[in-house]
């Protein structure tokens, strides 16, 4: 998607420890046109798959999901991080450590609303290491639902997230991959 790495090229800022900074466009603030070509994007990549339910996990994957479930015609769920006392008692749970935070959290999905009928597609901003994608793989598998794939916005390829995810068979569509060289200048794979 040539859009998005003229946009990484020009908004992002690399931080020390290979931390790609999209904030300005994809995480912090919201580039609404941006991420309406995006959900564009991912209905065309997984259009061969039915979706009945669109996945994700609080809080930057939200507004992907919510682009990309307009073209699907079909509900977001996002997995809480933090447990609340509004949450369903009866819920899926999922352990997971987060590369960018350095700390372990449980992410919960209620029961009302992931069934065994159901045909999921995750959406996530990032793919690093691969923990919060196979999560919510693990909370899919929980609920006896089916997996229609993932698709990633930006996958950092030095990182084994995707190869974790490819090897276990899974319908990984990342629209960009990315890299970066001795200078630290990102290249996309």
């Amino acid at each position: 998607m040539e859009y998005l790495k003229q946009k990484i090229l020009k908004e992002g800022i690399i931080k020390e420890g290979c931390i790609l900074k999209v904030d300005s466009f994809l995480n912090h603030q919201i580039d609404v046109e941006f991420l309406n070509e995006v959900g564009k994007e991912f209905k065309r990549r997984f259009s061969d798959k039915e979706v009945t339910k669109i996945l994700t996990v609080e809080a930057s994957g939200i507004a992907i999901a919510v682009m990309t479930a307009q073209y699907f015609n079909v509900p977001v769920l996002f997995a809480k991080k933090v447990e609340s006392s509004n949450m369903d008692e009866s819920t899926y749970e999922s352990e997971v450590y987060s590369y960018t935070r350095g700390k372990t959290y449980k992410m919960r999905v209620s029961k009302n609303y992931l069934s065994k009928d159901d045909k999921v597609l995750v959406i996530d901003d990032f793919l690093a290491n691969g923990s919060a994608a196979l999560g919510l793989v693990n909370l899919v598998e929980s609920a006896g639902a089916e997996l229609s794939g993932i698709g990633i916005v930006i996958e950092k390829s030095f990182q084994d997230g995707g190869k974790k995810l490819r090897e276990k068979g899974i319908n990984l569509h990342s629209l960009v991959r990315v890299e970066f060289d001795s200078e630290n200048n990102i290249v996309f794979k």
